[in-house]
């Protein structure tokens, strides 16, 4: 009984100081975001006394609709296009030698040494309309003079998975290496082929690395406003502009609490549906196991 009781002690002491970062830094703000979001707003920047529902009318207001839409879609393509490219990516970097897989995993975190605002600028001048890019599209016929790579939806999604796909490939990346290759040879010798062996048996096995870099780039992706604020222009505004712009230039607090409240919900929702699903889908196994 004394054993039990000071495993317990040492699980508590082991992961507090997380649990408390966590409520901390995430519940705690997230808490008084949804608070401020009931508030009045303040002329001075801050908000009122008393509570009031004005806030969530502005939502009749129809670009916040469409911008909502427009920052979910664009997240989630980017997500999208950033596992596609990430997994069999991952894939060859577990498959090269040890010298190459060392340079290349160099490579994807190079970036990481440029500060990020640096990096973006870069993207507005490949993407200028004096730039090579439009340079070589127009040689090439693919561009007319007058076509613009800047201010649009594509070349935010662009730059946009540009800036998440290592956040994508080094989770894969971690999970790939721990696969064993042996059981696609053997997938192989049993008949299946190699885009068979690929997907029913790597790719189930590095599901979780796959849904920490859904994860890993999704939910920044939602949040993303300097991207939009300096390549797109308005009608590639996403939510993120919109609670900067609330928050630093209308000074509008409990608006800005709003609109952030929504961006929470749009990806809490989700996420607890997955789980209900997969509870119930546990529990439905469980109940089959039972009746073995």
């Amino acid at each position: 009984m004394n054993r039990m009781r000071q495993n317990k002690i040492d699980e508590w002491l082991v992961t507090s100081p997380s649990l408390i970062w966590l409520l901390v830094f995430f519940l705690v703000p997230t808490i008084i975001v949804f608070i401020i979001a009931f508030k009045p707003a303040d002329p001075y920047g801050g908000f009122g006394t008393g509570w009031t529902l004005d806030n969530f009318r502005a939502f009749e207001n129809t670009n916040f609709p469409l911008m909502l839409w427009r920052t979910i879609w664009l997240s989630l393509v980017t997500t999208m296009i950033c596992i596609f490219l990430s997994v069999p990516t991952a894939y060859q970097l577990t498959r090269i030698s040890p010298r190459w897989r060392k340079l290349l995993l160099l490579m994807i975190v190079i970036p990481f040494w440029t500060s990020f605002l640096v990096r973006i600028f870069a993207w507005k001048t490949i993407l200028h309309p004096e730039g090579l890019i439009k340079k070589i599209l127009v040689f090439l016929n693919l561009a007319s003079p007058e076509t613009s790579l800047l201010y649009s939806s594509g070349a935010v999604l662009l730059v946009m998975v540009y800036t998440f796909l290592p956040f994508s490939i080094l989770p894969i990346y971690a999970a790939a290496e721990k696969f064993d290759f042996r059981l696609l040879e053997a997938a192989r010798d049993l008949g299946a082929r190699s885009l068979q062996a690929f997907f029913r048996i790597f790719i189930p096995n590095i599901s979780r690395g796959i849904l920490t870099a859904v994860l890993m780039v999704f939910i920044p992706a939602l949040g993303s406003y300097v991207i939009p604020d300096i390549i797109g222009g308005p009608d590639s505004e996403m939510l993120g502009n919109k609670i900067a712009q609330r928050t630093f230039v209308d000074r509008n607090l409990p608006q800005a609490s709003w609109l952030s409240a929504v961006l929470i919900l749009a990806l809490l929702i989700p996420m607890i549906l997955n789980l209900y699903l997969r509870s119930r889908r546990l529990g439905k196994h469980s109940l089959l196991k039972e009746g073995r």
